[in-house]
């Protein structure tokens, strides 16, 4: 007889008496295509071993939910509740533009389920699992009704191989310290390579070049040999120079590229000069079992980019380089925000830009929240560009200008280097006869640094993103009549603008005259301003869509952006309009206000939250497995049954949402 995976969850959470318990009240289920289940069946929890179920809604399809034998993937089987509930869709407080009969939600109702062919299903009593949920509050958050419980779950589990570094107790003080503690054998280390010190420079150029290394080690001759034993008697106190051992590898010398070239310029000829003429000896080096902090000061100390690492037994086991040690500590935002700092041109502003992709794929296999990796990437991007701008203009016009990005840099939902939106507000009454230049560097540099021009031309390069305050406050009052389909693009880019650098109170001026001018404007702009987060297809159309094609590669992808990120954006930006919260441009903060301003409940906005988040990490893990840099599709054979599950629930959040934005602003009436 088939039985639970208890290697899968929600079982693998399971204690070995609360899976002896399941076992006692699960039996095999078969239903006959096109059977459905009883509303007595309403009362347990089931597993599609084999087949599919359709869950529907009033005739309407809400998931489908499928057995094994239609994933590639073992241990693919998806499960439900049947017990539970359709969402109430009263989160909307402000009822004024609403009928009681767009209001009314009958919570008496249950969802159906059909087999769309012969299915196996396990049953599993539900007031077997209510008791075991009641004891085992993993099994509760898993099978939560609360959006927000099943996907905190979700990311316990995500962060549990480094629950030193999960959500809750991360922070910045405790991740370097964590690094700075590490033993420099974490690094990665370069490979050995020792030559004699009367070779031939050409003998170890050669070596160099074979090696795609910098660097030799140089065995003394004995001259220097003794020599160096000398030394290491004067310098007997010191604990890194075992006197002892006259052949311990501290006695090495290094021979750098920069070696060769130096004697090249002094017109030594390399076939014939031994290496001892140029290396350096008496090194400083490092033990393997200290600190990457130590090797940090030691290199910036003695200004060194190489350190030989020894091990406990005097031998050399490889060296630690300065470029690889610093993408090691890359990982943590406050090193990388120093590299950007001391950064003096565009190709030192290119690694710490490289680090930053780094410290993303760091942050989320450490099981750190989206939302934070999120917000520090703005953070971040913003140093860069701040840096940049400096780097390319006086100060002039740094004083009587300001840089500002928009769209998901803007919010601080950026993850990945998508298109640029920024613009360029100035001082009334300044002008530069180099400006159009400037802004012509700062986007083609920006590109090169790996952030792609915007193939809509939101960038200070076009005139329209280019203005003194006064045109572009203008432009806004345009944008709000609302005379061409464009204009709900651009207000929405600018809705979303955060302050970058330069003079801060203009963009302040902007966010002021936006705030009058909409007051000002005509009550039905929201209406048609919302439309957008409307036009792209139903939830159930990609599931609809899926279903049939699963098993066969890309064709079932989703997109996440389309069916997920921009209606929760969007509705939420266009609420947050509606209600005057334009002093904050994340979607998290715009939650936030409408909860204050009681226009959502405080569990409607924690639940589109949550749900925004979840499509946002789905398309970060899509962007760090693949060459898909847009990630903006997920195919859904490629994620367990837990996060399959948790997408579909997503997918819902977003379809009872457009309703409401329907309901609320009577666009089905329109």
């Amino acid at each position: 007889m088939p039985h639970l995976d208890f290697t899968q969850p929600p079982f693998d959470v399971l204690t070995a008496a609360e899976r002896q318990s399941l076992k006692k009240h699960t039996q095999v289920r078969y239903l006959a295509a096109n059977e459905t289940l009883a509303a007595d069946d309403l009362q347990y929890f089931f597993v599609v071993l084999k087949g599919q179920i359709q869950q529907t809604l009033n005739g309407e399809f809400v998931a489908s939910y499928l057995g094994g034998n239609h994933s590639e993937q073992l241990n693919s089987n998806d499960w439900f509740d049947s017990r539970r509930m359709p969402e109430a869709q009263d989160a909307v407080l402000d009822t004024s533009h609403l009928t009681t009969s767009h209001l009314t939600n009958n919570h008496s109702e249950h969802y159906q389920y059909r087999a769309d062919e012969d299915t196996l299903l396990l049953q599993v009593d539900g007031a077997a699992m209510n008791k075991i949920s009641a004891q085992n509050h993993l099994v509760r958050q898993l099978l939560s009704d609360k959006l927000p419980e099943r996907l905190k779950a979700l990311q316990q589990r995500r962060s549990s191989q480094n629950q030193s570094l999960g959500s809750t107790g991360y922070n910045a003080q405790q991740e370097v310290q964590q690094i700075m503690l590490q033993p420099v054998t974490d690094v990665t280390l370069l490979p050995i390579h020792i030559i004699d010190a009367d070779n031939s420079l050409q003998q170890a150029a050669r070596i160099m070049t074979e090696a795609k290394l910098k660097h030799v080690l140089v065995r003394p001759s004995p001259i220097l040999d003794n020599i160096n034993i000398e030394n290491q008697a004067i310098e007997s106190l010191s604990p890194h120079l075992p006197s002892s051992d006259n052949h311990c590898d501290r006695d090495l010398g290094i021979l750098t590229d920069n070696d060769i070239c130096r004697a090249v310029s002094e017109e030594q000829n390399p076939a014939t000069t031994p290496c001892q003429r140029y290396a350096s000896f008496n090194l400083h080096t490092i033990d393997a079992d200290d600190e990457i902090g130590d090797a940090l000061l030691t290199m910036t100390r003695y200004r060194i980019h190489r350190l030989p690492v020894i091990d406990a037994s005097g031998k050399v086991i490889g060296i630690l380089g300065q470029s690889d040690m610093l993408a090691h500590i890359g990982h943590h935002s406050q090193l990388i925000s120093i590299q950007i700092e001391q950064a003096e041109d565009l190709t030192s502003l290119h690694k710490a830009v490289e680090l930053i992709g780094r410290y993303i794929r760091a942050q989320h296999e450490n099981g750190v929240k989206i939302g934070i990796i999120s917000r520090m990437v703005q953070t971040l991007n913003a140093q860069v560009f701040t840096k940049l701008w400096h780097l390319i203009v006086p100060d002039e016009v740094m004083k009587n200008t300001c840089v500002i990005v928009m769209g998901s840099e803007g919010r601080g939902e950026q993850i990945m280097r998508t298109d640029q939106d920024n613009a360029l507000i100035i001082k009334d009454g300044f002008s530069h006869p180099h400006l159009a230049q400037f802004a012509e560097t700062f986007n083609q540099h920006l590109a090169t640094l790996g952030y792609p021009l915007c193939d809509g031309n939101i960038m200070m390069t076009n005139p329209m993103w280019q203005l003194p305050l006064k045109q572009f406050e203008q432009q806004i009052s345009l944008w709000l009549r609302n005379t061409e389909p464009m204009h709900n693009i651009y207000l929405s880019a600018v809705l979303d603008a955060e302050y970058v650098c330069g003079d801060k109170t203009l963009l302040t001026h902007v966010r002021e005259h936006l705030r009058i001018t909409h007051r000002q404007a005509d009550p039905i702009f929201v209406r048609q301003f919302v439309r957008a987060a409307l036009q792209f297809g139903d939830v159930n159309q990609w599931w609809q869509k899926f279903v049939p094609l699963l098993g066969k590669p890309s064709a079932s992808d989703i997109d996440l952006k389309k069916a997920g990120i921009f209606p929760l954006v969007h509705g939420i930006r266009a609420l947050a309009l509606e209600n005057n919260i334009l002093q904050v441009s994340s979607t998290k903060n715009r939650l936030k206000g409408l909860v204050q301003a009681n226009a959502l409940t405080q569990e409607r906005a924690d639940t589109l939250g949550e749900a925004l988040e979840f499509f946002m990490a789905q398309r970060l893990a899509v962007a760090l497995s693949t060459e898909d840099k847009h990630a903006r599709q997920v195919d859904p054979t490629t994620l367990s049954a837990l996060e399959r599950d948790l997408l579909k629930e997503c997918l819902a959040v977003v379809k009872s949402f457009k309703i409401q934005l329907r309901q609320h602003y009577q666009l089905d009436m329109a």
